[in-house]
């Protein structure tokens, strides 16, 4: 067993969590992931109503006793979701840990924490990560520039945005981006992180709900097998690399603004792709993490795989390079 500040922290066994998935992270997966000692994480905007999230979180109840999370992002925008209501959800159904990313978590954190719920925020920069130390939060996770979704637009990598961070905050720090198994583990717990946060790499479990051909595609993924779209609008986001994100990065790349690209993009296309299992179909996400999987696991067996092979690269092979 490896313990951290994170594993005491949120009460789990392995200091794993699973990050937000817009489409994917169900009651079930998030069930599968704690039973498996991580922390799993449902994705509350992946669900259209709030009553449609207390249904997951109470399927994900049925399913484990252990912790578990609720993910929330809020972004400004012309039709917001009923973030209020959402949140008030996660706080009445007794949810032990929220992830937040977006807004700034000054805002919701009280409620949160009078509710019993603790906080992990999503940070994309150490100026952002110690704003949210600063507004109470738990913990907070560093969003490499490796990882898949948003990753900022400084372009740091997470082998030296989780160094600065640990140097500045004081509590738990995850490490986000290009993780997938027990060696990169041990590298963030040597940087100073309290654990890993991954999400390309639950895609490709047996639990994931996601057609089997996707997850089979993300296993031929190379170094070269994800792109950057959004660059110029500043909203970089880093997808999986198929024909529709070439064509978006084409676009962009030539003066085209965002009206050219919206239909190209949009979050029902790419929900498409993990029904139909058409890699083709629309834009999906997938962090440089892609190029490192290789095969399609339970969460179980992922999570103690990675486990085991943290334990013994620390106390064997790391351990022998010891010299007295």
């Amino acid at each position: 067993m490896i313990s951290t500040s994170f594993t005491e922290l949120c009460g789990v066994s392995a200091p794993v969590m699973q990050g937000g998935m817009q489409w994917i992270g169900n009651g079930q997966l998030a069930a599968a992931v704690s039973n498996a000692g991580g922390l799993g994480t449902i994705t509350a905007l992946t669900f259209p109503t709030p009553a449609d999230l207390a249904g997951q979180i109470r399927i994900c109840r049925d399913l484990t006793d252990r912790p578990f999370a609720v993910n929330l992002t809020t972004l400004p925008s012309i039709n917001p979701p009923p973030y209020d209501e959402y949140r008030a959800v996660i706080i009445a159904e007794g949810v032990p840990v929220v992830e937040t990313s977006g807004s700034n978590p000054a805002e919701f954190v009280p409620a949160f924490h009078d509710g019993g719920v603790k906080v992990i925020h999503k940070a994309t920069s150490l100026r952002h990560a110690v704003k949210a130390e600063e507004a109470g939060v738990d913990a907070v996770e560093l969003i490499g520039f490796e990882a898949a979704g948003h990753p900022g637009e400084l372009d740091i990598p997470s082998l030296i945005l989780v160094q600065a961070a640990v140097r500045e905050i004081s509590i738990p720090v995850l490490a986000a981006g290009g993780f997938v198994d027990g060696r990169g583990l041990v590298a963030a717990l040597a940087l100073g992180a309290a654990g890993v946060t991954m999400a390309t790499r639950f895609m490709a479990t047996e639990e994931a709900p996601i057609h089997q051909r996707i997850k089979q595609e993300l296993l031929l993924g190379d170094l070269l097998g994800t792109n950057l779209i959004f660059r110029e609008l500043n909203n970089t986001a880093r997808v999986a690399k198929n024909s529709v994100s070439d064509e978006v990065v084409a676009l962009l790349k030539a003066g085209g603004d965002f009206s050219q690209v919206r239909e190209l993009v949009a979050g029902k296309r790419g929900r498409t792709v993990y029904e139909t299992g058409d890699p083709e179909a629309g834009i999906w996400w997938a962090g440089l993490s892609r190029a490192l999987i290789r095969d399609i696991p339970s969460c179980a067996s992922l999570i103690s795989g990675m486990v085991a092979e943290a334990e013994d690269t620390i106390g064997v092979r790391l351990a022998g390079m010891i010299r007295e």
